[in-house]
């Protein structure tokens, strides 16, 4: 680790200084004075003392790991139904692992606020993902990268395969038809309302109504 540490440190200083000299850095605002050649040097000397913190860790054993670690970090919700004990009075229980005691099972109770607060944490913001793919896979530049890909390794296109919704896709791939009633297997589920959210408490979002 204090190996990548200077090798990351040197890396990164080398093409911040790459990217002054070929006028690709913009200083302005408290960056303005800069600019200039030497006081940009005086700026990056110190860092070049500073010691730089990386983190490592032994990679996964097989891709079977690997599958399994994303299936719990993409599909896990912070607490599950099944931990739950109970709720009375405004009380929460449920079940945790206290790590610090080998992971022995206990209970919790929290204030239902508590508890929601804290479940709360763990749900993202608007425009945050959970998994979010770098390099040629990257939202931005997939599709010319990939493309770009393709000819250099003398690939075919991909072919184009027609749209299919969700519940098509479903069915083909599963065999379940969610259309269906999941009671007793016959007729047509039907939308007959759709229930749009409200903003916050008290007063209702007028571009949430429907029109």
């Amino acid at each position: 680790m204090r190996a990548l540490s200077r090798v990351f440190r040197g890396k990164y200083l080398t093409a911040l200084q790459g990217a002054y000299a070929q006028g690709h850095l913009q200083c302005a605002g408290s960056t303005a004075p800069l600019v200039d050649g030497r006081p940009f040097q005086h700026f990056l000397a110190p860092l070049w003392q500073q010691p730089w913190v990386v983190y490592a860790k032994p990679p996964f054993a097989s891709a079977q790991h690997v599958m399994s670690y994303l299936g719990r970090y993409t599909h896990r919700v912070a607490l599950s139904n099944d931990r739950l004990v109970a709720l009375r009075d405004g009380q929460v229980r449920f079940r945790w692992r206290a790590r610090r005691h080998r992971n022995r099972p206990r209970v919790m109770t929290l204030a239902a606020e508590e508890c929601i607060r804290r479940f709360l944490l763990h749900v993202f913001p608007a425009g945050f993902m959970r998994i979010r793919h770098y390099g040629v896979l990257g939202n931005r530049c997939r599709t010319p990268q990939q493309a770009t890909c393709r000819r250099l390794f003398a690939q075919p296109a991909l072919p184009v395969l027609p749209r299919e919704s969700a519940a098509t896709v479903l069915r083909r791939l599963t065999g379940i038809d969610i259309a269906c009633c999941p009671q007793g297997h016959q007729g047509r589920l039907v939308a007959i309302a759709t229930l749009y959210p409200l903003g916050p408490p008290g007063r209702a979002s007028e571009t949430a109504r429907p029109p």
